[in-house]
């Protein structure tokens, strides 16, 4: 082979191995249009909705190996909302979430699982100043389309936690089970990303 072959295979083989090298993509997670929602049960007979906005983190995507994708974001607890004034009052205050103390919530990803399709990513919680280790559900992400001047995809995950295990605990004053405030806690996430 020819110096000039050499240099013209070298160049052909580095130009079809870039795109499998740029393998995972940067995503910033787009706090206008991503939420956290919550579901929790009062006095055992009906469900109070509420939500967390102001998202924000860095989620990588390997598109190739979805297992190798990684995930850290940030809620801004000062955001909750039920919809009703006093009760978001209360529990931004040191009975429940102490915004005050602990306004952010994190989330940090330890491992990506995809079994059949369906993805779970475990990884770390940290809320009102306790870190637990969470599992959430989550759908494959979606594809990406170009909107507003940028790329854009999406997904969507929940997960189920015990309030008490963050100690959201109204200050120790409030029973437990769903004799007024259920302790466990559905959790939905909608997120997009963008880039």
């Amino acid at each position: 082979m020819t110096p000039q072959l050499k240099h013209l295979f070298a160049f052909a083989v580095l130009s079809l191995g870039a795109p499998l090298i740029a393998q995972s993509a940067a995503w910033q997670i787009d706090p206008a249009h991503s939420t956290v929602l919550f579901t929790v049960r009062h006095l055992g007979v009906s469900n109070v909705h509420g939500s967390f906005t102001n998202i924000a983190g860095t989620v990588n995507i390997d598109d190739k190996d979805i297992t190798k994708s990684s995930v850290e974001a940030t809620i801004d607890t000062t955001t909750v909302n039920t919809d009703n004034p006093d009760r978001d009052k209360d529990l931004k205050s040191p009975h429940f979430f102490d915004v005050a103390k602990y306004p952010t919530a994190t989330f940090k990803s330890k491992q990506v699982i995809n079994s059949a399709g369906k993805l779970q990513v475990i990884g770390t919680l940290t809320l009102h100043g306790v870190s637990k280790d969470v599992t959430l559900d989550l759908e494959q992400p979606s594809k990406i389309v170009t909107a507003m001047g940028k790329q854009r995809r999406g997904f969507s995950g929940s997960t189920t936690l015990n309030r008490r295990d963050f100690g959201l605990v109204s200050g120790g004053n409030l029973p437990s089970g769903d004799a007024m405030i259920g302790d466990t806690v559905k959790v939905t996430l909608e997120v997009e990303l963008i880039q």
